[in-house]
């Protein structure tokens, strides 16, 4: 069981409290732009042990009357079909899992703004979409001269062309499906139109990452460099707050270098800035509720493996880039983190060399290794998985849960009947079956019983694994990693 190096109680209490006080200073309004993921937020909990990852969304259900919630989507991502990494859905499709998962909560949604229109075919589609659907929209358009030509911005043929926000709360949390979306511009264009109506209102940043109050070169901010490589998002040391206050705080490239024009446009609109820095505009309070350190670190310097191979895979199907590769080798370089760290790829990697087909293995405990090889009955995901499942319910490792009477007309039915050309059993195939078996056969439900410890389990394929896999493991919890290479010369790979 790993180490908790993080308290999320105090964090959800420290966070939620400094967000009022701020929503103070303003006045009573603040636009809060919401860097990184609300919900599921996988990456945070990984790298801070005891980070539950829905922690920001209990942190605003503490400021659930006094919030709602405006979704952000770039009209230029909508027409690009752009794809969240992690779940495998178009930025538009995200924009209503959003929708319903905050109201599902009793966090108010008060509207979807549509950022960079320009008259879009598929833009004008999803925006029919919302209106069908009784959810209000505005648009939002691009502004030449952006972000540099702040007189032009701070204008009505710049922020004053776009639709205004009505919101009707004291904190409008500004939140979109991924980067780039247009959060930043949104909340200032707002200011802009607010002050023309003579409302009073403020902008502040929550971004987990980097943390601010960590060193620049701490795993925890290393994690999120590699983590964004393909952003070419760099940690630094941020220079205005060092000169305004003597103090070495750590931001990163794109605020400290769009932070001159932001503090140009606040004084544009109201004759002078708030904040003195970057590191001043943030709210985030995670740094202060690290408690082991050391658990902080060696969680981080797992993950930035975990990035290693993502990134190399994410090149080998066409979708990432060399230079990102590169980049996290070099931060890997920099920190002397070695593939040794994550004993699960050299027990993969010996399996496979030994049966001459695919392996999976899985760290079930500490030191405690468990392996899956290819068979005619199923593939190396799901008999490692199954290998796991016996391990943890202290089952011999040479019992079978499974019938083959069970197994054999399950691959029947994909061959013959789907039309499958791989009759091996996938993780959630095998699962459906052992559940079958637990009806008659008490072993099989035991193991069954010992799912949710797979939660937070290291484990590493030889190959990439199909999506079915991939999927479960994600469902299940466990990290997995894989090597860069196929297990066939097939173009085309589900």
């Amino acid at each position: 069981m790993r180490k908790i190096g993080f308290d999320n109680d105090k964090y959800l209490s420290m966070q939620s409290e400094h967000i009022k006080e701020r929503i103070k200073l303003f006045g009573g309004k603040l636009y809060l732009e919401f860097g990184g993921k609300l919900f599921d937020d996988f990456h945070a909990s990984r790298v801070l042990p005891g980070f539950a990852p829905d922690s920001k969304v209990k942190m605003l259900m503490q400021l659930k009357d006094q919030a709602e919630i405006v979704i952000v989507i770039n009209a230029a991502d909508i027409e690009k079909n752009k794809v969240r990494g992690d779940l495998g859905i178009t930025y538009d499709l995200d924009v209503l899992r959003l929708i319903d998962a905050f109201s599902s909560i009793g966090l108010y949604v008060g509207s979807v703004v549509m950022t960079r229109y320009q008259g879009q075919p598929a833009a004008d589609a999803f925006c029919k979409r919302l209106e069908a659907l009784g959810i209000k929209y505005y648009h939002h358009y691009p502004i030449d001269g952006y972000p540099s030509d702040v007189e032009k911005i701070v204008s009505d043929e710049g922020f004053g062309k776009n639709d205004y926000i009505e919101t009707t709360r004291s904190l409008v949390v500004i939140t979109a499906p991924g980067p780039g979306s247009g959060k930043m511009a949104t909340c200032l264009s707002q200011l802009y139109h607010e002050h023309k109506r003579g409302v009073n209102a403020g902008y502040a940043k929550f971004e987990t990452f980097p943390i601010w109050n960590l060193p620049l070169k701490h795993p925890v901010n290393l994690a999120y460099e590699a983590a964004t490589a393909d952003l070419n998002d760099v940690n630094m040391i941020d220079p205005f707050h060092l000169e305004a206050y003597g103090e070495t705080t750590v931001n990163y490239n794109r605020d400290v270098e769009i932070f001159p024009v932001l503090a140009a446009t606040f004084e544009q609109i109201y004759g002078n800035c708030p904040y003195k820095s970057p590191t001043d505009m943030g709210v985030n309070m995670a740094g202060n509720c690290i408690v082991d350190d050391d658990a902080c670190r060696e969680a981080s310097r797992q993950e930035i493996i975990r990035r290693f191979y993502a990134e190399q895979c994410a090149l080998k199907k066409g979708l990432g880039s060399q230079d990102s590769v590169n980049k996290i080798k070099l931060i890997m370089k920099q920190t002397g983190i070695s593939f040794d760290e994550r004993p699960v790829i050299d027990a993969a990697l010996k399996k496979a060399e030994q049966t001459g087909a695919p392996a999976v293995a899985i760290e079930v405990g500490e030191n405690r290794l468990v392996t899956g090889k290819t068979s005619s009955l199923m593939g190396a995901s799901a008999a490692a998985v199954l290998n796991a499942l016996k391990a943890l319910a202290g089952i011999n490792e040479n019992m079978h849960l499974i019938s083959p009477a069970v197994i054999e007309p399950v691959q029947e039915m994909k061959v013959k009947y789907i039309g499958n050309s791989n009759p091996r059993l996938h993780i959630d195939e095998v699962m459906i079956a052992l559940s079958v078996s637990a009806a008659t056969n008490p072993l099989a439900e035991l193991a069954m019983q010992q799912i949710p410890k797979l939660k937070g389990m290291e484990a590493h394929a030889t190959v990439i694994l199909a999506a079915t896999d991939e999927t479960l493991f994600k469902k299940f919890g466990v990290n997995i990693t894989c090597e860069p290479v196929y297990q066939t010369k097939k173009l085309y790979h589900k």
